[in-house]
């Protein structure tokens, strides 16, 4: 056991798995960085600079694709640096930002899509007050409330379950993760435990009641609605139930990895579905919405059409 005073860095073991084709792993996960920033920032771009697309739907779009950028940043230029430097040590301080900044992500992606589950419900089934519902002042609260109050409810949460002194400094990971530490803390962690798996639960709670309810809302008005309604309220929610079950996925995985025995699964799959969060939606989410969103699509065209004519122009 290590020396309780000692232990200011952990070694992730996982990246062990990797060592044999760590070249080509690093090719791989640098390309899908390189081009989940490039569909995010051309998304958020097109977003800010077109005053067609500043409505409460597309700045919803625009923050989810700010929140992806965030957190794959947070990861995958790190993950690069170990896989290159066959250094799998990451100190204390470190190892705690990354854990706060990767799970704000996550309350944040999730709290971002309640809340476009809400403008969906508003548009398809009240869209005689959308303006007076989703003013700009609404949104603009809703919108600073999805960053703030996550952040905020996981700081608290992460304060209480903090222990400054552990007892080994090996994860079986290739991210810090709150509970991870939590397992190598020296003192009585049952009632951590027990609140962990508690506030999984909770915290999530007034998200998935938003979603429920609305797309519950959207059903009824669907079922009762002419044809063309229904296609064009399917072709208007698509974009947003994939986001949605692909995040979900994603956290589940992400559960199931933390508070269940898992070595009976091979260690690279149990790596690569704890990267499904953070490499899957960041990099699916605005290709979704860039395909299936016409008006985005159309933007996103005029865009790169322009810069090839300034391109041809200039030569």
């Amino acid at each position: 056991m290590e020396n309780v005073s000692a232990v200011t860095s952990f070694i992730l073991t996982a990246y062990t798995e990797l060592e044999d084709h760590r070249y080509l792993y690093f090719i791989c996960f640098l390309i899908l960085y390189i081009l989940t920033l490039l569909v995010n920032l051309v998304l958020i771009v097109v977003t800010c600079t077109e005053k067609g697309l500043h409505e409460p739907m597309y700045l919803f779009i625009c923050n989810l694709s700010v929140n992806e950028v965030c957190g794959s940043t947070v990861l995958l230029p790190s993950m690069l640096s170990h896989l290159l430097s066959h250094n799998y040590e990451i100190s204390l301080s470190f190892c705690l930002l990354e854990i706060y900044c990767l799970m704000s992500y996550a309350l944040v992606e999730f709290t971002i899509l309640a809340v476009m589950s809400y403008d969906r419900y508003v548009a398809i089934c009240r869209p005689l007050h959308y303006h007076l519902l989703m003013s700009p002042r609404k949104v603009t609260a809703a919108i600073v409330l999805s960053w703030v109050v996550p952040s905020l409810f996981f700081a608290l949460y992460f304060i209480l379950t903090l222990q400054p002194s552990f007892c080994d400094r090996y994860i079986e990971r290739i991210y810090c993760m709150n509970f991870e530490l939590v397992k190598l803390s020296c003192f009585d962690t049952t009632i951590i435990r027990f609140v962990g798996p508690v506030l999984i639960i909770v915290c999530p709670s007034p998200q998935i009641v938003m979603i429920l309810f609305s797309y519950a809302q959207i059903l009824r008005i669907c079922l009762s609605a002419s044809k063309e309604s229904q296609a064009k309220a399917l072709q208007t929610c698509t974009p947003h139930l994939l986001s949605v079950i692909n995040f979900s996925v994603g956290c589940l995985f992400e559960v199931i990895q933390s508070r269940f025995n898992m070595s009976h699964v091979p260690q690279k799959a149990r790596i690569f579905l704890s990267l499904y969060i953070l490499i899957i939606p960041p990099l699916f989410n605005p290709l979704i919405y860039g395909i299936s969103i016409q008006a985005i699509k159309v933007q996103i065209f005029k865009l790169l059409s322009s810069k090839k004519r300034s391109e041809t122009n200039a030569w």
